[in-house]
């Protein structure tokens, strides 16, 4: 990937949540909510910016499944990044059902929790969608 296109993506870009101590924090200290799909958990993080985890059991499937579905939830959460303010730590945590689901049905699952968690900018914006 060339300089310009890496710039380019990066600016709406979501930081991941790797370090299993913030994971832990958010689990514990945050709230969370659920649907058959995933269950999200979010917390105050003090920074200017977002920071976004996902979390995979092996119960779920192996490594080529895993992987599949954490790409599937990074795409759907990708889809809501310029619709979720700044200085949230979130967690979003699969669930069996979501291997048998489709790109759309996790968007959807994920969009709602999001805006029952409250982390969009605006609630009109998360509840039409539209952004102009």
């Amino acid at each position: 990937m060339g300089d310009l296109e890496h710039g380019a993506s990066r600016q709406r870009r979501l930081e991941r949540l790797a370090d299993s101590a913030d994971f832990r924090r958010v689990r514990e200290q945050g709230r969370c909510w659920s649907d058959p799909r995933v269950v999200l958990c979010a917390h105050p993080n003090g920074l200017a910016r977002v920071r976004v985890g996902y979390a995979v059991s092996k119960r779920i499937g192996k490594a080529v499944r895993r992987n599949r579905i954490k790409r599937l939830m990074r795409e759907s959460v990708r889809a809501y990044s310029d619709l979720v303010s700044p200085g949230w730590d979130i967690v979003i945590i699969a669930r069996q059902r979501v291997s048998v689901s489709d790109y759309w049905e996790v968007q959807g699952s994920i969009g709602h929790l999001l805006g029952q968690a409250g982390v969009f900018r605006s609630t009109d914006v998360a509840m039409t969608g539209q952004t102009g």
